[in-house]
């Protein structure tokens, strides 16, 4: 069985990360994605870096299995290019500058009136309507409106989170909506119009965060490897200098963890630490209790006990850790992708169900499809049922 897309065309009017993850799962799933780039310059991350082998790594990561398309909008033969691509395309994902469809004319609600069956995905920072919604929007950006680097770090050290949470929070709200909507048009014939700010979908994900101040008045305080709403849940170092990273998530946990664990059945019958709000308060001693005892053993020690007393327990992992990590390996999560410096190693995609294939793809070359493109969709691509040419 192929994968549950194929037939399915989207063209990407994007950039960056949120917009063009999006489309690369709906790659995944055996979608044709048309990438449409800028003649010369493309997309930004592909001159981020050079570290695969000449190639940036965010753009391997998040273009392979599209075809690219250096098209100048602002012409007059490319601008109608588009429009004969749009007629026979299934949906359209942008996160382009604020206002720049507009400009381009291709504004959301004139798209939606003259190709209805199309699905049509509007990537902002903050969403149309209200004071912020000229301003042009980064990860950071976002991050440090939405409040999620204020609990992250340590008190009076806001962080931002090391994985680009907005973007890539924003790129999986996108195609769930999409895989929605395609949904929904198989039922009712029209396509759908679907704008997503980054600003709300972090504000969704802050959501045990926003509940605390708004029910309490009282401001999550970052507590580092670790959670501000339970305790003990942390890291700790080990005798073999590595670090442990354990705890627990109910009252019955921390009663296993003291007494199974730690072997301190006097902690789990102290009233002062019986449940999770009074163990929160008392963070500090509790860690100061586990931290001891990590570091007295090996790190392969304290997991086959925590694994024995039914803790939840792992290791903390570099980069590196993750690249040769066995579990990925014996389960057969790498593939290989090609790219114009021959093939690199690439995740299959989660969520496969089975018997779905997914193509291994390639990374794009700028404009590498431009000249096919041209020959298959200009001027005599058949009119999409139920859109009008001007």
């Amino acid at each position: 069985m192929s994968g549950p897309l194929d037939g399915i065309t989207v063209l990407g009017l994007e950039q960056a990360i949120a917009a063009p993850l999006c489309t690369r799962h709906l790659a995944d799933l055996g979608a044709r994605v048309i990438k449409v780039e800028q003649p010369g310059s493309g997309d930004s991350t592909r001159h981020y870096d050079e570290a695969v082998r000449g190639l940036a790594a965010h753009f391997v990561w998040l273009n392979h299995g599209k075809e690219s398309a250096a098209l100048d909008l602002t012409a007059p033969a490319d601008h109608d290019l588009l429009h004969d691509l749009l007629e026979r395309a299934d949906v359209i994902v942008s996160n382009l500058a604020p206002g720049a469809l507009d400009r381009l004319g291709l504004g959301v609600d004139a798209l939606a009136e003259r190709y209805p069956r199309l699905i049509i995905v509007d990537i902002s920072g903050y969403g149309r309507g209200g004071p912020l919604d000229h301003k042009r929007a980064y990860d950071l950006l976002i991050q440090a409106e939405a409040g999620s680097c204020t609990i992250t770090g340590l008190p009076g050290q806001p962080a931002k989170p090391g994985i680009p949470i907005a973007d890539i929070g924003t790129a999986l709200y996108a195609y769930s909506a999409v895989l929605a909507a395609l949904f929904d048009r198989e039922r009712t014939g029209r396509g759908a119009v679907i704008p997503i700010a980054m600003l709300d979908v972090v504000a969704e994900m802050m959501g045990f965060a926003l509940n605390q101040v708004i029910h309490s008045g009282v401001e999550p305080e970052p507590v580092g490897m670790g959670s501000p709403m339970v305790a003990p849940y942390g890291a700790y170092p080990t005798a073999d200098h590595l670090t442990a990273v354990l705890g627990t998530t109910s009252d019955r946990e921390w009663r296993r963890l003291a007494a199974d664990l730690l072997g301190r059945p006097d902690l789990a019958e102290d009233p002062r630490y019986a449940h999770n709000a009074d163990r929160v308060r008392l963070r500090t001693e509790l860690d100061e209790i586990v931290g001891l005892w990590c570091a007295q053993r090996t790190l392969a020690e304290i997991q086959q006990a925590a694994d024995a007393a039914g803790i939840g327990n792992a290791r903390l992992n570099g980069v590196q850790g993750l690249a040769e990590h066995p579990q990925l390996a014996a389960r057969g999560r790498w593939r290989d992708i090609d790219t114009p410096v021959g093939p690199v190693p690439a995740l299959v995609p989660p969520g496969l169900a089975q018997g779905w294939t997914t193509a291994s793809g390639s990374v794009p070359a700028l404009g590498a499809d431009t000249d096919s493109i041209r020959a298959e969709f200009a001027s005599t691509a058949p009119t999409a049922a139920g859109s009008v040419r001007p």
